[in-house]
């Protein structure tokens, strides 16, 4: 099996979706999961996505057994790095004839086709039958050639894997370029040959490239390999967005690096993307890697297009979140605590056991790691840096009660000698509900904002614990 996307941006949810059946169908059939990088699209591949790109699958648990940062039998595992190897395939096909030198430019191409009334664009076949005194024409005027292959007549025929029989009339595939007039191979050709010589038995990749496969099939006939020996071909449905299109930014966030960033968690994403398109023989649908992988099968993959719902893979990550173990938690909470700049890197002995005790405050309650960094904030902000969300602070603080109740507080929590959330609740309570006679909404509202600058919060008596007396009496005194 092989993953082999094109290095120019950040990886999205299908390109993950792609990998991670990938890997399942290999570590389930103990086969070799590739990662290949087809960066021949020298004007958008950058060093920085290749590295982004094994990044990500890092961080997904997605391991690869030959590729980038590993090695292999078949290195290099980049194509920007096997030139020398496409130019000897390129001069092998044109010495058979299995490829002739194309001397057309699109403008000419464009122009015959109007000229003949054809409808559809797309190359003619012009250059399929020059003679060698119109090649030596072309190239004593100056003119470089592309590399066209010649699509074979007849029909190409494959069984897949996910689709069924499949079956295209040659007659409709046009001679296709693998080498372009500059020398640079072209993917029709790299994929081809990458796949012949790595060894390359399974392939699944989504359905937008179904219309590739007679075109490679094509180059491994040239090469001589026999048909029984091809790549076995699957092609994934598309994963749609909200509105049934086809998932763009225009619709959803496609970017796995997004989705990193908002503190969904690797295996959240993992185990939502394998329920688009497939699902456990028992149906359920929470399950980790190991799960997935022990009872892969790709007869299980559904053939229709998969649609991405963001609220329901924010579901299963609140449900990841809350079953992680609460060392593990606080762990991750770490670097969005960093991203917001409420704890040092690496994070000072007081800020880690801070995070240690604060963090049972919000498992149960959050849905993302952004929003637990989010509650947590005030806890880490010093008396310059602490502020009031202006819309609780308008609501809640201007209400008539706000001022005594404040008052109340402070005078109840100055008493307080053991400073522990059982102590701070016994003395509020009493002071707030009993003696004012308030409802604890409206007691502990204007208390919540006051100390942690928000109407909404971690439980609040466990909050004052933690902030403690010096902190939480000056934040009442300041919101006074």
């Amino acid at each position: 099996m092989r993953f082999a996307p094109s290095p120019t941006g950040d990886l999205h949810v299908g390109n993950i979706r792609t990998a991670l059946f990938n890997w399942a169908y290999a570590r389930h059939g103990g086969g070799t999961f590739v990662f290949r990088l087809e960066d021949t699209d020298r004007s958008r591949s950058t060093d920085e996505a290749c590295a982004a790109a094994a990044d990500t699958l890092r961080w997904l648990g997605l391991d690869w057994d030959e590729g980038p940062e590993v090695g292999g039998e078949y290195a290099p595992y980049r194509q920007s790095e096997r030139a020398a190897i496409y130019a000897g395939v390129a001069a092998q096909l044109q010495e058979t004839a299995a490829a002739y030198p194309c001397f057309c430019t699109p403008e000419e191409v464009e122009a015959r086709r109007i000229v003949a009334g054809r409808a559809t664009p797309g190359y003619d076949n012009h250059c399929r039958s020059l003679l060698p005194e119109q090649v030596a024409a072309y190239g004593a005027a100056g003119r470089r050639a592309a590399l066209r292959m010649r699509m074979p007549a007849g029909e190409t025929r494959f069984r897949d894997l996910i689709r069924g029989e499949v079956v295209f009339d040659n007659v409709t595939i046009p001679d296709f370029v693998v080498v372009r007039a500059d020398g640079h191979p072209l993917y029709t050709l790299a994929v081809a040959v990458d796949d012949v010589l790595m060894q390359i038995t399974h392939v699944l990749r989504g359905e937008d490239l179904l219309s590739s496969t007679p075109r490679q099939m094509a180059v491994y006939a040239a090469l001589g390999v026999h048909p029984g020996d091809y790549p076995q071909f699957g092609h994934l449905p598309f994963v749609m967005g909200h509105d049934n299109q086809k998932l763009s930014k225009r619709n959803g966030e496609v970017s796995i690096a997004w989705y990193r960033r908002e503190g969904f968690l690797p295996e959240a994403i993992v185990n939502y993307l394998a329920l688009l398109g497939w699902s456990m023989p028992d149906e359920r649908e929470m399950f980790t890697l190991a799960e997935m992988a022990a009872t892969f099968d790709v007869d299980r993959v559904n053939r229709n297009p998969a649609r991405f719902d963001v609220k329901k893979l924010e579901a299963i990550n609140g449900d990841k979140i809350r079953a992680l173990p609460p060392a593990d938690f606080a762990y991750r909470l770490v670097e969005f605590l960093q991203g917001a700049g409420l704890v040092a890197t690496p994070p000072t002995a007081a800020e880690a056991e801070l995070v240690r005790a604060a963090a049972p405050l919000v498992q149960e309650r959050c849905s993302r790691l952004t929003q637990a960094a989010s509650m947590l904030g005030f806890l880490f902000l010093d008396d310059a840096h602490f502020y009031l969300d202006p819309q609780a602070r308008a609501k809640v603080l201007s209400a008539e009660d706000a001022p005594a109740v404040l008052r109340a507080a402070g005078a109840a929590l100055v008493t307080v000698e053991d400073w522990q959330a059982a102590g701070i609740e016994a003395a509020l309570r009493s002071a707030l509900v009993v003696e004012l006679g308030l409802k604890p909404r409206f007691a502990f509202g204007p208390l919540r904002v006051a100390v942690t600058g928000s109407a909404v919060s971690p439980p609040l008596f466990e909050s004052l614990a933690l902030l403690g007396r010096e902190a939480t009496l000056a934040r009442l005194r300041a919101a006074l």
